[in-house]
């Protein structure tokens, strides 16, 4: 019997949740390029809840893919902001159904009493800014991984990896 590896975690569904400013700089890495069509993006007032079916890039597992030679993946993954009372978008146009975008970084900025605004910053200069009563993020994957239809990890120019 051996050790369980952390590569061996890579194979599970992944549930995480950001309940305080330091913890949101994971949720971020984490679904980072994640894309989904704007017809996925959710605001139940009554519930005071946002929230997005994303198609996450498993960063996860992207070492370990390499490693054993296999594709890369993506999986279904709902992106919960909780205790949300108001919900505003920059340079996205929501009466376009067919537009599909993809998220570069969640962020948060405190407000006063534990009040504060989760920005997610999508590609080509929009935003979506959800203000919060309290912070209470959660990413679940809900469904099985599947092949990344473009074959490729998301390339951020950055050489540090190598």
């Amino acid at each position: 019997m051996t050790d369980a590896t952390f590569e061996d975690g890579a194979e599970l569904s992944l549930f995480v949740k950001a309940m305080d400013a330091d913890s949101v700089p994971i949720v971020s890495a984490l679904a980072q390029d994640a894309v989904f069509p704007i017809t996925e993006m959710k605001w139940d007032r009554a519930a005071r809840r946002f929230a997005i079916l994303l198609n996450r890039f498993r960063w996860e597992d992207r070492d370990t893919a390499e490693k054993r030679g296999r594709p890369y993946e993506r999986v279904q993954t709902l992106l919960v902001i909780e205790d949300a009372h108001n919900v505003s978008s920059q340079g996205v146009d929501r009466s376009d159904s067919d537009m599909v975008l993809s998220l570069l970084s969640l962020t948060f900025e405190p407000g006063e009493d534990g009040t504060g605004r989760v920005i997610l910053t999508l590609a080509g200069d929009g935003a979506i800014g959800v203000d919060v009563e309290c912070l209470d993020i959660s990413l679940k994957d809900v469904t099985r991984p599947y092949i990344a239809p473009s074959g490729k990890a998301p390339d951020h120019g950055d050489d540090s990896s190598d």
